[in-house]
C-alpha cells in the first residue's frame, strides 16, 4: 500500500476504535515495509487479552519497542496514554508508548533516567520521507527516540539556576533559611505549572509580567503563595489547596531586577521530570555548599540507594506477595461470579480470592519506613517509589486471575518517615516527597490526592536522631530502617560535634558502641536495638567501608549476634561530585531466604563483610608479642612546620640561654614524604620544656607566637589553648621505643599501597606515618611480604579508596614466623652477627632453626630495598649533600637533583614505582615472598596459591598463638 492510499483510506474512515484498530495498524505496516504483529509472546494484538476477557493491556505491542494504544477518531488521546502509562509495567516498560486516533498518531518516549519527548503526526505526512524513517525505527530501532538529555541533567541544570540566585539573595545579608525556604516555594510552583497543578504557565506570566519590577515580582509571588496555601483566586485563576506546610509561610525577599530575569529563566525549563531523587540534595549544594558538612546532608545515588532498598523492602514485600499470590492462584479455577455475566455477587472462592487480595494492599498501606539521616529525601522518594511500584505490580497481577484492580493507590507519603536534624533539609525532604509522589502518580495514569494536594508531612521531623538532649533519642516503630547516616570518623567528632555533645553521646550509649567507633555506628547500633525490641524487622545502611574493620566491626558483630546480616557489600565504590568514595552497605535483621555477599550467594556473612567461605578474620586476636611495636607518630596541631632553608638559617642563629637551635629543630617525616618525594621539611619542638624555656630559643619561639598561637587561642581544648608553644601529642611511647635504633621502618597511615621505608632516628614521623620499632631487614622483609599485606588489608579499614594501616589491628594481630616475632627477632639478628657469611650459608642448608633460615628473608629485603633506592635515586642524577650543621647534629645525607634533572626526579615516587609495577620490582617480591614462606613452613607456597588460603593459615596461627599466651 502506498502511502497515498493509505491517506484516502483512513482521513475520513470514522469505523469505531475496536473494528479499525488492527486493519489501521496492518495498513500502516504494509506503507512501512515492516513485519505485521504475528508473535504472541513477542509481537501481537491485543497483549494481556486472554486474562482480561478479550481486551489488552494494549492494543498492539512488540517486546522491546513499543506498546500502542487505539481510540475512535476525536477521541481523547490522553485517556488511550493514560491506560498505557497504567499498565506499562504489565507491558515489560516499552521504551515508546503510542498513542492514535486513526488519523494522528502520537510517539512518547519512555527511557528510565531521561524525560520524555512527544513526536506528533497526521496521517498526511506519511508523504514525507522523514516522517515514514522515524515510523519505522518505531518497529526496529526505538532507542533512535531516545532523549539526549537525562533527568539528572535537567535537575543538575535547574538547581545551578537556582543556587545562582540564592548567593545573589544571601549576598544581600538575606537570612540563609528564609531564601532557602522561598527558593523552594519557587522550584515547587515551577514544578507544579508543568505538572499540570497549576493553570498552564501561570508561574512564568507572573514573572514575565512583573519583569523587570521586581518590587511587582514580590507582591504578586506573595499573593500567588498566600493562595496556595488554601486554595482560591489569584489573577482571574482557580488556585487549588496546596497546603502541606510548604506556604503557611510566606515571606518573598526583597527582589530585584536580575533576580526576576533569573527565576523567569528557570521557570521556561520543564520541571516536571526532575529527578526527586537528587533534587534536594543539588539544591543544597546550590543554596548552602556548607551544607554538606551537615548530620544527614550526603547524597548517595539512586542506583546505590536501590542496593539497600531491594533487599530491605522490596524483596521482603514481594516475597509476602508471592505466597498470596500462590494462595490466590490455587482458588483461580473455582473462582466465578454467580449468575449472569453482569452479576456482582461472586462465589465463595472468588470473595476469598478478593479478600486476600485486600488484605496484602492494607499490607502495603501500613507498610513503614524510617529514615533516621534522611537529609533531602532521597532514600525516602525511593523507598515511596518502591512501595508504589509493587501495590502497582499487584493490582496488575490479580487482573490475570479475574479480579478487578481497585483504581486507586493506597500507598502515599505517609508511608515513609523522616528525622533530620537541619530544618531547612527537612523541609527539602517533604518537597522531594511530594513531587515523587506526584509525579509517580501522573507518571502511572492515576489522580494525585487533591484537597489538599500536599498533605502535612509532619512524620518527616526535624530533631536530633540519636540524641534528645543528654538522653537517647526515640525512633518510632517502623518495617523497615534505611538511610545514609553521616560520614564522620572517631577523630572528628570532637572537632564537628563539639564536646559536650560528644561526650553525652559516648556516655549515653558506653555499654553499647565502642568509644572510638565512628558516627555511622551509633545509627546501626540503634537500628539493631529497634529490631531486637520488636520495632523494625529489616535495616539497611551505607557507610564508608571503615565499618568493616576496627571498632567500627565490633557493631557488627553484635548485630551477628541477634539478628543477621542478609545482604551486604563490602567495598563499593561511589562517586559523588567527582571525588571516589569507598562505600559498604549493611542489610540486617529477620532472616532472608538468601544471603548475598557482593551480589553473590554465601553461606552467611562476617562481621568484616567477607562471605562465610572465606577465612573470618573477626576472631583474629591481639597477640602480646607484638604489643609496644607499631606506634603512631607525633601530632602538631598547628604551625609548627618550617622549611629546609629557613631552619638553616636558624642553625647558626644565637640564643640567649647560649644554646643552638639544633635543640628544638629537626627534619619530620609525615605519610607524603613516604609515597612521594621527601620534602625536606623540618619541625620546631619544644617537648618537655617550659613557656619561659621555650621563649629562650628566639627565633623559633617567635615563629609560634605569631602563627600558632592565635589559631590555637580559638580552640576549645584547654589544654590546646594554654600550651600552644607545644604539640597536641609529642608521641613519647613511641620515641622511647624508636631510641637508639639507629634507624625505624615507618608505613603510610593511608595509602593506595602498603610500603615500608627505612628512616633515620632522628627523622621523627608526624601522625599519619606509622613507626614500626626494628631496625632488622628481618622484619622489614616480613612486613613487605604478601602475607601481611593481605593480613593488613583484610584487618584494616579505609579512607575513600585508599587503606588505612591501624597498629591495633594490622599489626598487633598479624602471626610473624615462629622464632621471627617482634619480641625475639632481635636475639635471632644478635645470632647471625657472630656468624661469618659461609657458616651462615652451610647452617641455613642443614639446620632447620628460624636463626639461620631468616637470613634469607633479611637478604631478599636489603635487595627489594637496594633495588627501589637505585631507582629512586639513580646515582646520574642526584647528588647527596649534608651542611655541616646537619653533620654535626648526626643528620644523614640528602638527595638533591643535579642540574638538568629537576623534572625527571619528581616523578621518581613509590606510587608512581607500584603503579607501573615494573618486573624487576616484580621478581624482587616473589623472592621475598618465598624467603617468608619458607620461614613460616609453607613448602607448598606458590604465587599462585588463593589469597584466602594465605589468610586461613595466618588466622589459624593467629589463634594458636592468643590460646599461648593466655
Amino acid at each position: 500500500m502506498t502511502p497515498q492510499a493509505f491517506i484516502a483510506h483512513w482521513q475520513h474512515n470514522n469505523i469505531t476504535e475496536r473494528a479499525g484498530a488492527q486493519q489501521h495498524f496492518n495498513d500502516l505496516c504494509e506503507v512501512l515495509g515492516v513485519e505485521k504483529p504475528r508473535d504472541a509472546e513477542n509481537y501481537t494484538f491485543e497483549r494481556g487479552a486472554k486474562m482480561r476477557g478479550g481486551q489488552g493491556w494494549a492494543d498492539v505491542w512488540k517486546r522491546g519497542c513499543f506498546a500502542w494504544e487505539y481510540k475512535a477518531p476525536g477521541r481523547d488521546l490522553n485517556a488511550a496514554l493514560k491506560q498505557l502509562m497504567n499498565y506499562a509495567l504489565a507491558l515489560d516498560n516499552p521504551p515508546l508508548l503510542v498513542v492514535s486516533d486513526l488519523r494522528n498518531i502520537e510517539i512518547h518516549t519512555h527511557f528510565t533516567g531521561h524525560p520524555s519527548e512527544i513526536h506528533r503526526f497526521d496521517i498526511h505526512q506519511l508523504t514525507q520521507p522523514e516522517t515514514l524513517q522515524k515510523l519505522k525505527w518505531l518497529f526496529n530501532e526505538p532507542e533512535r527516540f531516545k532523549p539526549q538529555r537525562t533527568t539528572y541533567a535537567v535537575t543538575e541544570l535547574a538547581a545551578k539556576r537556582i543556587g545562582e540566585i540564592a548567593e545573589r539573595l544571601n549576598a544581600r545579608a538575606n537570612a540563609a533559611e528564609e531564601v532557602a525556604h522561598f527558593l523552594i516555594q519557587c522550584v515547587f510552583c515551577m514544578f507544579a505549572e508543568d505538572a499540570k497543578l497549576l493553570p498552564e504557565k501561570l508561574f512564568e506570566t507572573v514573572l514575565d509580567k512583573s519583569n523587570p519590577d521586581g518590587s511587582k515580582a514580590q507582591k504578586r509571588l506573595s499573593e500567588l503563595f498566600n493562595a496556595m496555601q488554601g486554595g482560591g483566586d489569584f489573577a482571574m485563576n482557580d488556585i487549588p489547596w496546596f497546603n502541606g506546610g510548604l506556604f503557611k509561610i510566606v515571606n518573598v525577599p526583597v527582589l530585584q531586577t536580575n533576580d526576576v530575569v533569573s527565576l523567569l529563566e528557570a521557570a521556561r525549563m520543564d520541571w516536571s521530570q526532575i529527578e526527586p531523587a537528587i533534587l534536594g540534595t543539588l539544591f543544597e549544594r546550590g543554596l548552602n555548599p556548607d551544607m554538606r558538612s551537615q548530620l544527614g546532608a550526603h547524597y548517595t545515588d539512586p542506583a546505590t540507594i536501590m542496593k539497600i532498598i531491594r533487599p530491605v523492602i522490596e524483596q521482603p514485600l514481594l516475597a509476602e506477595w508471592a505466597m498470596v499470590k500462590a494462595k490466590i492462584a490455587a482458588l483461580a479455577p473455582k473462582m466465578a461470579l454467580i449468575g449472569s455475566a453482569k452479576s456482582n455477587h461472586p462465589n465463595k472462592e472468588m470473595a476469598q480470592g478478593y479478600q486476600h487480595f485486600r488484605d496484602f494492599l492494607s499490607r502495603l498501606k501500613n507498610f513503614k519506613v524510617l529514615d533516621p539521616a534522611c537529609g533531602s529525601g532521597n532514600f525516602l522518594y525511593l523507598a515511596l517509589k518502591t512501595l508504589k511500584d509493587i501495590e502497582h505490580r499487584v493490582n496488575l497481577e490479580v487482573e490475570t486471575f479475574g479480579l478487578h484492580r481497585e483504581l486507586s493507590i493506597e500507598t502515599s507519603p505517609a508511608n515513609v518517615l523522616g528525622i533530620e536534624l537541619n530544618p531547612y533539609a527537612a523541609e527539602l525532604a517533604r518537597v522531594t516527597v511530594w513531587i515523587g509522589e506526584i509525579q509517580w502518580m501522573l507518571a502511572h495514569g492515576y489522580q494525585y490526592r487533591k484537597d489538599p494536594i500536599l498533605a502535612p508531612l509532619d512524620h518527616i521531623e526535624n530533631r536530633d536522631a540519636i540524641l534528645n538532649e543528654q538522653n537517647e533519642a526515640q525512633w518510632p516503630a517502623v518495617d523497615a530502617i534505611v538511610g545514609n547516616p553521616p560520614f564522620l570518623g572517631q577523630r572528628f567528632m570532637l572537632k564537628e560535634l563539639g564536646g559536650t555533645y560528644t561526650s553525652a553521646l559516648r556516655s549515653c550509649f558506653k555499654s553499647r558502641v565502642d568509644g572510638n567507633a565512628d558516627l555511622v555506628m551509633y545509627w546501626l547500633e540503634k537500628a539493631r536495638m529497634q529490631i531486637t525490641n520488636g520495632q523494625a524487622r529489616y535495616a539497611g545502611f551505607v557507610s564508608t567501608n571503615s565499618v568493616r574493620g576496627g571498632s567500627n566491626q565490633k557493631t557488627l558483630a553484635k548485630i551477628i549476634e541477634t539478628s543477621q546480616i542478609f545482604e551486604a557489600w563490602g567495598d563499593e565504590e561511589w562517586v559523588n561530585a567527582g571525588a571516589a568514595v569507598r562505600v559498604s552497605l549493611v542489610c540486617f535483621g529477620e532472616n532472608s531466604s538468601e544471603i548475598k555477599l557482593n551480589n553473590q550467594p554465601v553461606s552467611h556473612i562476617n562481621a568484616d563483610l567477607t562471605s562465610g567461605n572465606e577465612a573470618n578474620l573477626t576472631s583474629a586476636k591481639q597477640l602480646t608479642e607484638n604489643k609496644g611495636v607499631a606506634l603512631s607518630g607525633f601530632q602538631m596541631n598547628g604551625a609548627f612546620d618550617i622549611p629546609f632553608e629557613l631552619a638553616q638559617a636558624w642553625l647558626s642563629q644565637p640564643n640567649p640561654n647560649g644554646k643552638p637551635n639544633i635543640d628544638v629543630l629537626h627534619p619530620y617525616c609525615n605519610a607524603k614524604d613516604i609515597t612521594s618525594r621527601d620534602r625536606n621539611q623540618w619541625v620546631i619542638e619544644f617537648t618537655g620544656l617550659t613557656e619561659t624555656e621555650a621563649a629562650l630559643y628566639e627565633k623559633p619561639f617567635e615563629q609560634v607566637l605569631t602563627l600558632v598561637k592565635p589559631e590555637r587561642s580559638l580552640k576549645s581544648e584547654a589544654y590546646l589553648r594554654e600550651k600552644y608553644w607545644l604539640h597536641k601529642r609529642s608521641s613519647p611511647e613511641m620515641r622511647a621505643a624508636i631510641r637508639g635504633l639507629g634507624r625505624f621502618i615507618a608505613t603510610p597511615m593511608v595509602s593506595k599501597y602498603r610500603l615500608f621505608v627505612w628512616l633515620p632516628e632522628i627523622k621523627v614521623p608526624e601522625n599519619a606515618a606509622i613507626v614500626i620499632a626494628r631496625n632488622d631487614d628481618t622484619t622489614f622483609g616480613i612486613l613487605h611480604s604478601r602475607f601481611h599485606e593481605l593480613w593488613s588489608l583484610r584487618m584494616g579499614t579505609s579512607l575513600e579508596d585508599r587503606p588505612r594501616y591501624t597498629p591495633t589491628t594490622c599489626f598487633e594481630t598479624f602471626p610473624f614466623p615462629e622464632g621471627l616475632t617482634p619480641k625475639n627477632i632481635a636475639r635471632c639478628h644478635a645470632e647471625l652477627v657472630s656468624a661469618s657469611s659461609d657458616e651462615i650459608a652451610e647452617q641455613a642448608r642443614n639446620d632447620s632453626s628460624q636463626a639461620y633460615n631468616f637470613s634469607f628473608i633479611a637478604t631478599a629485603a636489603i635487595h627489594l630495598n637496594q633495588l627501589r633506592e637505585n631507582w629512586l635515586n639513580p646515582t646520574k642524577w642526584v647528588d647527596w649533600v649534608i651542611t655541616p650543621e646537619e653533620e654535626k647534629a648526626g643528620f644523614p645525607k640528602r638527595a638533591i637533583a643535579k642540574a638538568g634533572f629537576e623534572a625527571e626526579l619528581k616523578k621518581r615516587t613509590l606510587t608512581n614505582l607500584y603503579n607501573q609495577r615494573p618486573t624487576w620490582l616484580d621478581n624482587a617480591h616473589k623472592a621475598l615472598d618465598a624467603a617468608v614462606a619458607t620461614a613460616y613452613g609453607w613448602q607448598d607456597y606458590k604465587p599462585e596459591m588463593p589469597d584466602d588460603e594465605i589468610l586461613r593459615r595466618l588466622l589459624k596461627l593467629n589463634l594458636e598463638r592468643s590460646q599461648t599466651q593466655g
